[in-house]
């Protein structure tokens, strides 16, 4: 094979080398004493080397054609599906910042379930009407919500971990802010058609919450609570699958949470909370 391309080399650097010489020897006349036409007679045989040396690199194409049907032949999405599952536990990607955009996409065009699992949600003006969308254009999407009671204990140390001392402003009231969602998903309730408002379900846990989870379909986006420093604002992991170990630990985790909870009356919430007793206060 080395010998090979060694000719090919050779005969290339011949062939180029040809046509400058070529003109040189007819500038000199010298061509007059092959042939009358020796120009003509000598580009045709430059231009028939030329060709013999493409119809000898056919093979090499054609090689290139078996690795492109090789390549079609891989299931290059099923296997990085599979790699996803097998070693990232269904982690598709960490968004440093919360995608809204795309969790509002995802919410939009969700075909059976948006979950949402948090102490309250601040960001719940971006999302509520993507939510409406989901609820009223043709499917059976259900969307189930979990926020902490307004009432437990966990709200006060949700609150005390969200001062900071490096921030001006005062920490959020949580409480207040998990009221101001209910009433918000009060108003969206009144607005749904009847069918659509009985796939609205909300609900409130007495419990330390583990994570803070925004679901749509398959997909999760998930993030910790931490100090001096909303959900939303820290980094979000996405999880693609219920099936994979990521994302069965977290779905496991807002059916535990969803079980405990007690659901909220949207048409009177004051007065269904008002009328909840978690008899054993669970903050572990």
């Amino acid at each position: 094979m080395a010998v090979r391309h060694q000719a090919e080399r050779i005969g290339l650097a011949l062939t180029t080398a040809a046509g400058p010489l070529t003109i040189l020897a007819d500038v000199l006349g010298l061509l007059d004493e092959v042939s009358p036409n020796g120009i003509q007679l000598v580009t045709l045989l430059i231009l028939t080397s030329v060709t013999m040396f493409l119809l000898l690199e056919v093979r090499r194409f054609e090689i290139l054609d078996s690795v492109d049907r090789r390549l079609a032949a891989l299931d290059i999405d099923g296997t990085a599906a599979r790699l996803r599952q097998e070693r990232y536990g269904g982690v598709e990607r960490v968004h440093q910042e919360f995608p809204v955009n795309h969790l509002r996409t995802l919410i939009r065009e969700a075909d059976t379930e948006v979950s949402v699992l948090q102490t309250f949600i601040p960001n719940l003006h971006l999302l509520q009407d993507d939510m409406q969308h989901a609820l009223t254009r043709r499917g059976d999407a259900r969307i189930r919500i979990l926020l902490l009671f307004p009432k437990s204990p966990v709200a006060n140390l949700r609150h005390e971990a969200l001062r900071s001392v490096h921030s001006p402003t005062p920490p959020v009231d949580v409480k207040v802010a998990i009221e101001h969602n209910l009433e918000s998903f009060a108003r969206l309730s009144a607005a749904l058609p009847e069918q659509a408002r009985a796939r609205l379900e909300v609900r409130v846990y007495n419990s330390l919450p583990s994570m803070a989870v925004y679901r749509a379909d398959d997909s999760y986006l998930v993030s910790s609570f931490l100090h001096g420093m909303l959900a939303i604002d820290a980094p979000q992991t996405e999880i693609k699958g219920s099936d994979t170990a990521r994302g069965a630990e977290v779905q496991e985790e807002l059916n535990t949470l969803w079980q405990i909870g007690k659901p909220v009356g949207l048409a009177d919430w004051q007065h269904s909370i008002e009328l909840m007793d978690f008899d054993n206060v669970n903050v572990s």
